[in-house]
């Protein structure tokens, strides 16, 4: 289900400005590997910091993404079994434990890529020499705008605002 429509202004901006650079991340992904596979097939070299590039945006992209995916309540759910087996009162404690490890398992997500990031800040990357634990730095910054989206998503459910099963878009 999209949270979104339930989100306060500052939220939904933070949604909409991760959603702004999803979309120029992924272009530009798009214009680097294209400019750098047509360079290598017509000119016969390609650009080295290109693929440092690309792999950067893909990096931030992926945990960007994660937190897009988690606004819009679009992480995978399989609810075949829960639905089957369990009363609707069953399956909405259910929905509140299972937001509770979500929140513990994205907080030890951002302590390990934090310490992860502060171990490789001093190691520079082959070409361009950025800090490689600006690379690793996108892990603790996605899953803690992941963790804002969730847990004010898990207060919407625990509210009654929403029911997870609900679809609003």
């Amino acid at each position: 289900m999209d949270f979104r429509p339930s989100y306060p202004p500052l939220l939904r901006g933070l949604s909409h400005f991760i959603d702004g650079l999803l979309v120029l991340g992924g272009l530009s992904i798009l214009i680097l590997v294209f400019a750098n596979a047509t360079l290598r097939g017509f000119a016969g070299f390609d650009l080295a910091w290109s693929l440092e590039v690309t792999a950067f945006l893909l990096l931030w992209s992926t945990f960007l993404g994660c937190a897009a995916a988690m606004a819009r309540g679009a992480h995978m759910r399989v609810t075949e079994i829960v639905d089957s087996l369990f009363s609707p009162r069953i399956k909405t404690y259910l929905e509140h434990v299972i937001n509770a490890v979500v929140i513990i398992l994205l907080v030890s997500l951002i302590i390990k890529g934090i310490g992860i990031s502060e171990h490789t800040w001093r190691q520079k990357t082959t070409v361009l020499y950025w800090p490689v634990g600006l690379l690793y730095a996108s892990m603790p910054a996605g899953m803690i705008l992941t963790l804002c989206f969730h847990i004010y998503n898990s207060w919407l459910v625990l509210r009654g605002t929403t029911k997870p099963q609900e679809a609003s878009e």
